[in-house]
């Protein structure tokens, strides 16, 4: 089935057809950062950061099935949006199918289904953090610690061979549809899940940042984002990536230390 690639490549697919079928993605990343906007301005963002629903009222499994409704909103705003060259070679590369609009629903659901899984893992994760800082003492006082460790990581990993290999398949959607695209909504599954796991291994530690900065704070969405998107399709994305690496080891370090970083909300 490679040739449906190498036709798509060619230019056969009418570019109505191809906008059609990727329309839904741009409008949800509209949407996505719409509800961010809203939720800055009227201040029911907080509500969704990992500290209020960890000690807050609900029970554990109703705050994670809160966290991950409002982590759906974050995959769109800033996950989509670096994605938009696979999205836009996969929707043309699939427009010949039948029941194509269930193709594509396939293909970003497979993508979904690994960041939530992602969003799930984190969040229990961050619970028992919590749990075991509230009974240590030392930790306890010392929270800047956790926050900037959580800084460092990410700034360690813009240097590790794991970021580049991922990044190099995310770079080149053409290359990793060649060799996986099959045609059928449970192939687009698969595919969609498997271009969720290489995004995923490239921004997995980014993304971290953001579920502790919270999930409705623009600053660092609009940031990391840019981010994002600028390391997989910019020019010179490879030259970005130890950038964001130094300055993220940098802020990590004021924040061991102890330094009071308006920029981070960090609980």
């Amino acid at each position: 089935m490679a040739s449906d690639v190498a036709t798509t490549t060619a230019g056969a697919v009418p570019a109505r057809s191809a906008w059609r079928g990727r329309a839904p993605v741009v409008v949800a990343i509209a949407v996505a950062w719409t509800l961010a906007i809203v939720a800055e301005a009227t201040g029911n963002g907080t509500k969704l950061h990992h500290d209020a629903l960890i000690h807050g009222t609900l029970p554990k499994w109703e705050a994670l099935v809160l966290f991950l409704v409002a982590w759906q909103a974050m995959i769109a705003a800033m996950m989509l949006p670096s994605s938009l060259p696979m999205v836009r070679l996969f929707s043309k590369t699939s427009a010949s199918q039948d029941h194509r609009g269930r193709v594509m629903a396939s293909f970003l659901g497979g993508y979904a289904l690994v960041w939530t899984a992602f969003g799930a893992i984190a969040f229990v994760g961050d619970l028992f953090l919590h749990r075991f800082a509230d009974h240590n003492a030392y930790l306890s006082a010392h929270r800047n610690y956790i926050a900037g460790g959580v800084i460092l990581l990410a700034g360690v990993f813009q240097f590790s061979s794991l970021k580049e290999k991922c990044l190099q398949e995310c770079r080149h959607p053409g290359v990793f549809l060649m060799r996986r695209y099959r045609r059928g909504e449970a192939a687009a599954l698969k595919i969609g899940a498997g271009h969720g796991v290489f995004c995923l291994g490239c921004c997995w530690a980014l993304m971290l940042l953001m579920f502790a900065a919270g999930v409705a704070n623009l600053w660092w969405m609009a940031l990391l984002t840019a981010v994002m998107v600028y390391e997989k399709v910019g020019r010179h994305g490879d030259t970005l990536s130890p950038i964001v690496g130094v300055g993220l080891l940098a802020l990590g370090s004021l924040v061991v230390l102890g330094v009071h970083v308006p920029a981070v909300a960090f609980g």
